[in-house]
């Protein structure tokens, strides 16, 4: 069985699934009673209990971020190239704890589980989150671990914003905060994408204002064309120029032809709204964009964010994307500006690729791959 897998993958790994029975009062005034976090783990935990990350996900995200879950498994977890033995978070030095977030769809407490006043799905009735709400819930799950202090905290994209939000909310609690792809809120133009995206959500029929599991159906045209929207804005105009062009797909533009027309990047983008379709809730989809949109770093800090990493405690890394116009290489320079002049130990890389904003999940980087590597070997534990 140990040679089922490449010699760098943590190989097979099982979810576990930690209860919190101490009410969780949120952000928005309201209280969860109780809710579960599904849970993975790799590599182990030291003696001193010093060598512990916390792996935050984006949008899509869940806790399978690395290594198998049965010996049938076609793909691995959605960050295993960046986390193994001898990669850039290596679990030969780290013991790494990934989640899914609390309103996710994978497991952990979100609109798809039982309302217990209620004793039906949650639907759309499950409380908005904020990012600061996600935080609090991995803060207990840190100490239900027995962990007083994570070396790192490392997130892309939305997970960016929960180790940045780490950084200020718990200073003590983490030695060095990993931000990649990110931003510390986000421009009109995303919250546009972003309310598009749940308008096709909204509008489709089997929607019924979230409470579809009650009626036995499932939004997923809604939900399709919302990941559609999403995806082109994850990819980049030349990625997207190189790997499809003007390819057809079927049909001719030759006189006379009566196939009808259909473009490879088309067919690409049907597959990869059908298939998310398929394995995500749209609940939990309007649940994360709407979480994207309520960030604001230095909200609480009268708008001032040097203000507000005067804060933190830690050593940042932080990382943006050349073809990343979701994320701009701008946007990371506004963290990074904000934290050299709250005097804070920070290093920024802008990584020339041209894998739009899905950079930070793409493999076979080097530099990219160098550089995280090097910090996080950096770390003492």
């Amino acid at each position: 069985m140990a040679n089922a897998f490449p010699a760098n993958s943590v190989g097979l790994v099982t979810p576990e699934v930690f209860h919190f029975d101490t009410p969780l009062t949120l952000a928005n005034g309201r209280q969860l009673s109780g809710y579960e976090l599904v849970v993975e783990t790799y590599g182990t935990l030291n003696t001193a209990k010093t060598n512990a990350v916390l792996v935050c996900h984006a949008l899509s995200g869940h806790h399978h971020a690395a290594g198998y879950h049965t010996l049938d498994d076609r793909k691995p977890g959605w960050w295993d190239h960046y986390i193994g033995p001898g990669k850039p978070i290596d679990t030969d030095r780290f013991f790494v704890v990934s989640l899914n977030n609390l309103g996710g769809c994978h497991g952990s407490t979100g609109p798809q589980s039982i309302n217990p006043e209620t004793g039906e799905p949650w639907g759309g009735d499950f409380p908005t989150l904020r990012v600061r709400d996600w935080v609090a819930t991995q803060y207990r799950l840190m100490e239900r671990l027995g962990i007083s202090q994570w070396a790192a905290v490392v997130g892309g994209s939305l997970g960016g914003m929960q180790a940045m939000r780490w950084s200020l909310e718990h200073p003590n609690c983490l030695r060095h905060c990993v931000v990649i792809a990110s931003a510390m809120k986000l421009s009109a133009q995303n919250i546009a994408f972003n309310e598009t995206a749940r308008q096709a959500i909204f509008s489709d029929p089997d929607f019924v204002d979230g409470h579809y599991l009650k009626k036995g159906s499932q939004p997923m045209r809604g939900l399709s064309v919302a990941r559609m929207i999403g995806h082109i804005t994850y990819l980049s105009d030349d990625g997207m120029g190189k790997k499809f062009g003007r390819e057809l797909r079927s049909g001719s533009f030759e006189q006379g032809s009566e196939e009808p027309v259909e473009f490879q990047i088309e067919t690409y983008l049907r597959y990869q709204g059908n298939s998310f379709s398929k394995t995500f809730d749209a609940n939990t989809y309007v649940l994360m964009t709407r979480a994207l949109d309520y960030f604001d770093l230095a909200r609480e800090y009268n708008h001032d964010p040097v203000s507000a990493f005067h804060h933190a405690g830690c050593k940042f890394l932080v990382i943006s994307f050349t073809s990343d116009w979701r994320f701009s290489p701008e946007r990371s320079r506004e963290i990074v500006n904000a934290l050299t002049r709250a005097e804070k130990d920070v290093v920024y890389a802008e990584i020339e690729s041209p894998y739009g904003h899905d950079a930070f999940l793409v493999p076979n980087q080097p530099r990219y791959e160098a550089l995280f590597r090097s910090y996080m070997q950096g770390i003492t534990i």
